[in-house]
């Protein structure tokens, strides 16, 4: 593809990404576009479209000459069906699949308690959270990714934009969480949750499940 062939922006991540090279930049990753998108069996045309990105601008970050934004990963991840982590080409060698309950330690942050249920360095985070009746109701959280949560003990209150949901044991919810979203117990024993969350613009450490300073609490 020439280097002259002009750039036509397709949709909102186009024009998000650095150039090659500048500092903070993604680790390389155009052989590893190309490679999934090939498994994909998509055309980069169609790939491009998908992702709302301009066939030229995805050529470009195949070859290495513009590094993707982190929203343009999270496109592109789900237009080929992986995670974040694989398309940086992120491994760990030796890690185990299982997380057996004895190795849980359980941590307290913004008055719930959470164990870690998988393993770190994934594009995804697994937690067995427990939140406490009237522990941080009044909190509103919005950020980019998805979240799942299954309510295993308790009863949940859950406010998704201007609705709100009770969710008793075996009920669950998946939803976006660029949805702005508040998460309270009903209970006064509080409620148990299995959650799993997306990690794409936060460091493995940041849960999002305490106040962030300015909140009220």
């Amino acid at each position: 593809m020439s280097s002259s062939e002009p750039e036509h922006p397709a949709g909102p991540h186009s024009e998000a990404e650095p150039p090659a090279g500048q500092a903070g930049a993604l680790p390389a990753v155009a052989p590893q576009l190309r490679a999934l998108r090939r498994q994909a069996s998509l055309t980069l045309e169609a790939a491009a479209r998908a992702a709302g990105l301009s066939p030229a601008h995805l050529s470009r970050l195949e070859t290495g000459q513009r590094q993707p934004s982190l929203p343009m990963l999270l496109a592109l991840a789900r237009v080929y069906g992986t995670t974040v982590s694989e398309l940086l080409g992120e491994t760990v060698p030796g890690r185990d699949a299982v997380v057996r309950a004895a190795g849980m330690e359980p941590t307290t942050a913004g008055g719930w308690t959470y164990w870690q249920a998988g393993a770190a360095g994934r594009g995804m985070q697994a937690l067995r959270v427990h939140v406490p009746y009237g522990s941080q109701g009044d909190i509103v959280r919005v950020h980019p990714g998805e979240e799942w949560l299954h309510v295993l003990r308790g009863r949940l209150r859950l406010r998704l934009g201007d609705a709100t949901h009770r969710l008793a044991p075996g009920d669950s919810a998946h939803f976006d969480s660029l949805t702005p979203h508040r998460i309270a117990a009903e209970d006064h024993d509080g409620v148990d949750l299995l959650f799993v969350h997306t990690l794409l613009q936060s460091p493995t450490a940041a849960l999002c499940l305490g106040p962030t300073p300015g909140d009220a609490s």
